[in-house]
């Protein structure tokens, strides 16, 4: 398998794997999604106040663990078939028995992810999140937190995989931006154990 070497100059491990679902298995993958997946329009807590999240979101997983961000708490649905799937083809890469997929739903470009990090108690010490991304290519952005001089950015493409480990949650933000360059939608799958 074809991928990028560790992205990030220091704390953290971030690696790419273009393509790991070729272009037939995205169409099939996207169309699933839009017929087996329940999407939510969440309200979530910034700054004091409540907002409406800018994209859909679904939570799918095992034993009903529920994962909480921003003042949202979410229970999962059982995994369907589809996502099973595909959480079997990243585990081969990954190493880890996931438990966990959220989905979100980019509409368009004006649909987004503010700075933040994966750091949530349920999801322990050096939390590995697999993200893998279908749909229209969204620039993916990550800061460090300590050395404002520090950022990375890649272009997620349709049927890639990122995969964050070791440090990344603790010392680094990541963000999807808006965007006015007319996208059609993407849907990105962030796999993570919830301990």
């Amino acid at each position: 398998m074809n991928f990028k070497k560790n992205i990030l100059p220091q704390n953290g491990e971030v690696f790419y794997f273009p393509q790991l679902f070729n272009k037939e298995e995205c169409r099939y993958l996207l169309n699933a999604f839009e017929n087996e997946i329940i999407w939510k329009h969440e309200t979530i807590k910034i700054f004091g106040k409540n907002i409406l999240q800018p994209r859909l979101t679904a939570l799918y997983g095992y034993e009903n663990k529920p994962y909480s961000y921003s003042g949202n708490t979410m229970i999962p649905i059982d995994f369907t078939p589809t996502l099973l799937m595909i959480k079997n083809r990243i585990e081969t890469i990954a190493k880890v028995n996931f438990t966990t997929v959220l989905l979100n739903n980019y509409r368009n470009g004006n649909d987004s992810m503010g700075w933040h990090s994966d750091n949530e108690k349920e999801l322990g010490k050096n939390p590995i999140i697999a993200s893998v991304s279908f749909g229209a290519e969204r620039m993916f952005k990550l800061k460090h937190k300590l050395n404002k001089d520090l950022k990375q950015h890649i272009l997620l493409e349709n049927g890639s995989l990122l995969l964050m480990q070791g440090e990344t949650q603790h010392y680094w933000q990541h963000a999807i931006a808006k965007t006015t360059k007319p996208l059609n939608s993407r849907i990105n799958l962030t796999f993570r154990v919830i301990v």
